[in-house]
C-alpha cells in the first residue's frame, strides 16, 4: 500500500512539472481579435417596437369576424427575424408576416383576425417569436362579445316526472326493509 501511494505521488509530480510552456504565449493575436469581434457582435440585438400592444375592437356581436394591423419596427442593433405568430387559440389568426430578415430602422406589419368566439370580455394574447434579447413579445386583441341577436333561445323544459319509488316491506319477523315474499 505505502509503495502504491509513493508510485501515485511521484507520477503527480512528474506531471505537473512537465508542462513548463506558458499557456498564454500559445495564443494568437489574429484569433484574439476575431473572437473579440465576435463576442461584441453576439451582444447586440434586434428590438421590435410596435405602434401598440393591444387592440379593443370594442362591442362587436357574437360570430362577427373582425381583423387588425399590427405594425412594428426593428429599433435595435441586428436585423430581426419573426420565425412564428401564434395566439392562445384557433379563435385568434395572426398572419401576413415576413419571415425575411427586417433591417435595423425598417418596419414591418402582421395582421390579426378575430372571429367572435366568447361571451363578454374576450382577451387573446399573440406571441411572436423572435431573434430578439426575450425571444418572444406579446401583443393583446379584446373585445366585448354580445350574444347574437339571431341565436334561438330555447330554455331547456322542466323534468315534471316524479321519479317512482318502491317500498319493500317484509311479513316475516327479523326481515323488515327486505322484500322476500
Amino acid at each position: 500500500m505505502k509503495n502504491i501511494l509513493i508510485a501515485l505521488g511521484a507520477f503527480c509530480l512528474i506531471g505537473f512539472t512537465s508542462c513548463k510552456d506558458n499557456a498564454a504565449k500559445k495564443i494568437e493575436e489574429s484569433n484574439l481579435a476575431a473572437a473579440a469581434k465576435r463576442d461584441a457582435v453576439s451582444s447586440k440585438f434586434p428590438k421590435i417596437e410596435f405602434d401598440k400592444t393591444i387592440h379593443d375592437f370594442g362591442e362587436i356581436e357574437a360570430k362577427t369576424r373582425v381583423e387588425t394591423v399590427f405594425k412594428y419596427k426593428n429599433t435595435g442593433e441586428a436585423p430581426l427575424v419573426i420565425t412564428d405568430i401564434k395566439s392562445t387559440c384557433g379563435c385568434t389568426v395572426p398572419q401576413d408576416w415576413s419571415r425575411e430578415p427586417l433591417a435595423v430602422g425598417e418596419t414591418g406589419e402582421f395582421t390579426v383576425k378575430f372571429d367572435g368566439t366568447g361571451q363578454n370580455k374576450v382577451t387573446k394574447t399573440v406571441t411572436i417569436t423572435a431573434n430578439t434579447e426575450k425571444g418572444t413579445e406579446t401583443v393583446k386583441v379584446s373585445a366585448f362579445v354580445k350574444p347574437d341577436p339571431n341565436a334561438k333561445n330555447i330554455a331547456p323544459k322542466p323534468n315534471l316526472t316524479v321519479p317512482s319509488t318502491t317500498v319493500k316491506s317484509s311479513t316475516r319477523p327479523g326481515h323488515e326493509g327486505h322484500n322476500h315474499d
